[in-house]
Parts: structure tokens; sequence; C-alpha cells
């Protein structure tokens, strides 16, 4: 596996936002403001894009990637992680450095392209995340992973997917899915933000029959998986007491919750923060790969290689205004 230092990968960074200054881009005019993050020398070694633009179901946005370690033995856990953006934007590719920096870890990684508002609305992304794990079902093996071993991840829209779908069954029964969710892995999510404030959100939601039905904190049962909720404490667009609530709803019903508060970071820092530019400021990465061990990730009891670096030395200014661009992007999902 190859490790980078924190300093050669935050200097990869600054270059590229200097590249873009000087042909007069701003980041935000980039063709993603997460592209500084997906550059190979900023990116966790060892990984391999396994499968690209893969198939899933018929249309443009039902396609998926398959990230997975280099140096493959036996069968590997299985994270399906699914981006945000609001229920209305994202890309799959824009998350590259999730699926590498969990394929460092030892994980087979699908990342899925799902439908967004207003091409559709709830519950039609969730049916599309329902497709693309049973892909996973039938195909994953082919590439390495474990359908036995399968954790859900998110961060905010993605996170509320990731999240329901592992609450209310009848999305993944639909479409024949009969995987073991066992443990799900939820970053800055919104779950308990009925009434629907924000012109966003009542977009995604507000023609639902049973609005109270759309929301995770009402669907928490002792049957629901064990669960890894993150957020920061200053998110302004999704705000942590949907955290703190989901979190005393399943301990409340006895289900294992890990709650992790990252006092004064915002919205976008918990998933920067699993790639490896950004690894050194928050634990996210660790705490969601220690999380799924003790779920059974690696039952043989292997270790995986677990690196905080040391901020480096020099300002990190460019990379926050990165972070604080893409805040800027998306209007508040809750109160």
């Amino acid at each position: 596996m190859i490790i980078r230092s924190a300093a050669t990968r935050l200097r990869a960074l600054l270059v590229t936002l200097a590249v873009l200054l000087a042909v007069g881009l701003s980041p935000a005019s980039a063709v993603s403001l997460l592209d500084p993050f997906n550059l190979p020398g900023v990116m966790d070694g060892g990984t391999a894009k396994v499968g690209d633009g893969i198939a899933f179901a018929d249309g443009q946005r039902f396609k998926l990637d398959v990230y997975a370690p280099e140096a493959r033995g036996g069968s590997a856990p299985v994270v399906f992680f699914i981006y945000g953006g609001g229920w209305n934007r994202g890309e799959r590719g824009d998350y590259q450095f999730v699926g590498r920096a969990l394929a460092s870890r030892g994980f087979v990684t699908v990342i899925a392209d799902y439908r967004h508002v207003p091409e559709v609305r709830y519950p039609e992304f969730l049916e599309d995340n329902a497709r693309a794990l049973k892909w996973v079902e039938d195909n994953i093996s082919t590439y390495g992973g474990d359908p036995t071993r399968l954790f859900l991840a998110g961060h905010s829209a993605g996170a509320y997917n990731a999240v329901m779908l592992a609450l209310d069954p009848s999305f993944l029964r639909e479409y024949g899915v009969t995987l073991n969710i066992r443990g799900v892995a939820a970053l800055s999510g919104p779950y308990d933000f009925y009434p629907f404030e924000y012109n966003e959100v009542r977009e995604a939601f507000g023609q639902a029959p049973n609005p109270e039905g759309t929301q995770p904190i009402n669907l928490v049962t002792s049957e629901a998986p064990p669960m890894y909720l993150a957020t920061g404490t200053t998110d302004p667009i999704v705000r942590m007491q949907n955290t703190e609530h989901l979190a005393m709803r399943l301990y409340q019903s006895g289900v294992w919750v890990t709650a992790r508060y990252f006092e004064g970071y915002g919205h976008m820092e918990p998933v920067i923060a699993m790639g490896a530019a950004w690894r050194w400021r928050l634990p996210v990465l660790e705490d969601m790969v220690a999380f799924f061990t003790r779920f059974g990730a690696f039952p043989s009891g292997v270790p995986y290689v677990a690196v905080i670096p040391d901020p480096p030395a020099g300002t990190t200014n460019g990379m926050d205004g990165v972070v604080a661009e893409l805040d800027e992007m998306f209007g508040p999902l809750s109160q």
C-alpha cells in the first residue's frame, strides 16, 4: 500500500487550486468542486477501480463504479456508499476519493448513481438505490466482494437514503434483495425533518401521501441494524439535532448506535475527511472501519491500516475555501 504524507497531498491539492485560478477559473467553476480531492496524487494508493460505469438497470442514471484493494486475497467485505446532494444533484465520479479510501482499508466499495429531483420524487430515488443493491447481491462476488458482509454508508441525502433502506425493508424486498445489512454508517444526514420547511425538501417529499412515513425517526424498531452516526456541530445545512434525535431513538429501541459530534465542523467536512487529502482533520474513516470491523467486516481479525497524519505545516486556506464553497452550494434541509 502507498501511504503519502499529508503535506504531499496538501501541496498537490493547493497546486491544483492555483492552476484553476491561474487560468481564470474559480474552484466553483471547475467541473466539480470535489475534483481536487480526486486527483491521483491526493487519493489513497494500493487501490483499483475494478468496475467503471457498470449498468445495473436500463437508463442513463443507472450506472455504478466498484473500487477494491489492489492486493486481493480472499473475499472482502462490501460497502455500498450513497452520495448526497439534496436529492437533486450529485455524481458517483465525484466520490472516487471515498471509494478508494474504503478500498485502502480492505473493502470492496460500490458507488451508484441514482435519479434526481425533479425527474423523480420520493420514494423513487430510494428505489434506484435498491435496484443497485440487487446488482450487488447478484454480482459483487465477481469483483472480490462477499455479499454476506454488506454495510451501507452515505453522506447528507445519501445518509438519509442509506438509513431508510436499512429501516424500511419494503424497498429492498420490492427488488428481490435478500442481503442482510450488517451495519450503517451515516454522515451529516437528515432523519427528522417534518414538517417540510424548505423548498428543496418540499420538492423531494411534498407529494408523499404519508409524509411522516418518510422520516427515519418514525421507522426505528428493535430490528434495525447497528448504526454509526456522525455530524459536525456547526452544520448549517442539516442540523446536528437530526443525529441526536435518531441516535436517541435507536438507543431507546435497544439498537447499537455510535454517535460522533465533531466540534466546530460543518456539513461537508465529515465526508471530505474520509479522503486522504483531509484525513488528518477528522478520524471519520478510522471510526467507520472500526465500527464495520466490530460488526463482522473482518471475522478473521485481519488488521487494517489506520493512519491519522499530523497536520501539514503551512496554510490550509485553499482547502478550507473549497469546503466553504461546497457548503454554500446547498440550501438548508432541516432545522
